[in-house]
């Protein structure tokens, strides 16, 4: 079998989510041929998925248009999808045909739409996976406009489509699907690496390490006074200035789910790969106010049930009041991790629904 899998570049959560079930795949069909198409490098693509691919180097999807991690474009993400939608029906047969030319035999998707939509113009089988939709997203930003109507019909019918809907929880409820089916947590936790991190920082005995990652989407605190003072070192992105206590994650040469395990606590915006590999983990969480997206209520009322978590706004984290919230989560009772079984029960029902 010939699966083709779509995962959208919209941050990194949607790989944290697929690369589980497709290693999980693996181990039970291990001659499974596999194709992802994602605008994700290769490099992290590989990082988490350990089967064999083949990457098509292309987005399925238009997804949203982002200031940075924390502020979407509107008016930019409309005109994506106007763009994206303008000849719908030709898009999606020309989608259908490379299908065909390709030899793929069953599509997986997280979460793009249009990859459905081809599946079922070309009369194979399809999943979706994800704890979002973005026939969701599009409606609560841009439901309202004009232009609106016919490109949700497009959205909604593309995921009607689909065999089924599975949604690794925590996930948005998804009223419009009747083809969605729950199913655990989806996490794979990287290696703990705590002992050579220490050595390679020069981390005292009681150094704290903090990661501060919002989910591969671009975003930058202001000058220093945000790392305030004391024993906490921070992990922090690539394109962030490095300084005596502030080491990027390139410097360490360690996956980042390895250096989430490895860290005292996480700080980010709600987002799924970050919250359910911390609460897997048993890592703390402080996470940034993020209000206006719609999937917010569902990560963080989950999150509090599930590990160590605190919420703070960003003139807070500018000036390094992110130490006292962390303190205060470190003096607390660590619950249990959390069981991430999600992986294993979709990949079951991925080998029973495309058979």
């Amino acid at each position: 079998m010939h699966l083709l899998v779509c995962i959208s570049h919209h941050g990194r959560g949607h790989l944290a989510q697929t690369a589980p079930v497709l290693n999980a795949l693996h181990t039970r069909l291990p001659r499974l041929r596999l194709s992802v198409r994602s605008a994700l490098p290769h490099a992290v693509l590989a990082e988490r998925i350990r089967a064999p691919f083949s990457h098509w180097p292309q987005a399925a999807d238009c997804g949203f248009v982002m200031h940075d991690a924390l502020r979407l474009d509107v008016e930019a993400s409309l005109r994506e999808h106007l763009a994206f939608h303008a000849d719908w029906s030709a898009r999606v047969a020309a989608e259908a045909d490379a299908l065909r030319r390709a030899g793929v035999d069953a599509v997986l998707s997280n979460v793009a739409y249009l990859p459905l939509a081809a599946a079922r113009s070309a009369g194979l089988p399809a999943v979706a996976l994800c704890s979002l939709n973005w026939l969701d997203i599009f409606r609560h930003y841009l439901g309202g406009r004009a232009e609106a109507g016919a490109i949700l019909a497009d959205m909604r019918a593309a995921y009607a489509s689909a065999l089924c809907f599975l949604q690794p929880q925590p996930a948005m409820p998804m009223p419009d699907l009747k083809n969605t089916r729950p199913i655990p947590p989806v996490a794979e936790l990287g290696r703990c690496r705590r002992e050579e991190l220490a050595r390679q920082l020069g981390l005292a005995t009681d150094d704290r390490l903090v990661l501060l990652g919002m989910g591969g989407i671009g975003y930058r605190l202001k000058g220093e006074g945000w790392a305030g003072n004391g024993a906490i070192h921070w992990l922090v992105p690539d394109d962030w200035p490095s300084g005596p206590r502030v080491h990027r994650f390139v410097t360490t040469r360690m996956p980042f789910a390895d250096l989430l395990v490895s860290c005292d606590a996480v700080v980010t915006k709600p987002g799924y790969g970050t919250f359910v590999e911390a609460a897997a983990a048993g890592v703390p969480v402080v996470y940034l106010l993020r209000p206006d997206w719609p999937e917010t209520p569902w990560l963080t009322h989950w999150l509090h049930r599930h590990t160590r978590a605190a919420k703070i706004d960003e003139a807070a984290l500018q000036a390094g009041r992110v130490v006292e919230t962390l303190e205060s989560l470190w003096m607390q009772p660590a619950p249990p991790p959390v069981h991430c079984e999600g992986a294993t029960k979709a990949a079951s029902l991925l080998l029973e629904l495309l058979d």
